[in-house]
């Protein structure tokens, strides 16, 4: 019979594997649906409860404090429409904010957050990118994620 240390440490180490999985998966989902379609710069998926990034493309890293901030602009939107959104030290004009998306804009570049049960999903856009084009994707994942109930 083994000790429990060691099964403690054999469950804690299928966990880590387990969660390397789901990553990976999110990961290529972010990259086959999103950045794919050349008109997505940077992304990334944060779970809502435990505000903190799940999966996000090549070195895209969101802060405790865009988290914090999107967060508050689903909470307050007349907010955030009259304000804009701050994000990663930016502070973007608002042109929608409702209970299941904020789009927001700062000079060519732009910002698209959409909400489902348990996820955000953001994306950034750039001057040489479509923002119609990062909208309908980022729109599209999001359909898929609440199909999935999540």
């Amino acid at each position: 019979m083994s000790s429990p240390s060691l099964m403690e440490d054999y469950f804690k180490e299928q966990e880590f594997w387990r969660d390397r999985v789901k990553l990976n998966q999110l990961n290529n989902l972010l990259h086959d649906s999103l950045i794919s379609t050349e008109h997505v710069e940077k992304c990334a998926i944060v779970d809502r409860r435990e505000a903190v990034q799940k999966a996000g493309s090549v070195g895209f890293m969101i802060s405790k404090t865009d988290i914090q901030n999107i967060q508050e602009a689903f909470k307050n939107t007349a907010a955030a429409r009259k304000e804009g959104v701050m994000f990663e030290g930016k502070n973007y004009k608002c042109i929608r904010a409702d209970k299941n998306a904020v789009y927001a804009k700062l000079g060519h570049s732009g910002l698209v957050i959409t909400r489902n049960n348990t996820l955000f999903i953001i994306a950034t856009y750039n001057k040489q990118m479509y923002p119609s084009v990062c909208v309908e994707a980022v729109e599209k994942l999001a359909d898929y994620f609440r199909e999935k109930g999540r």
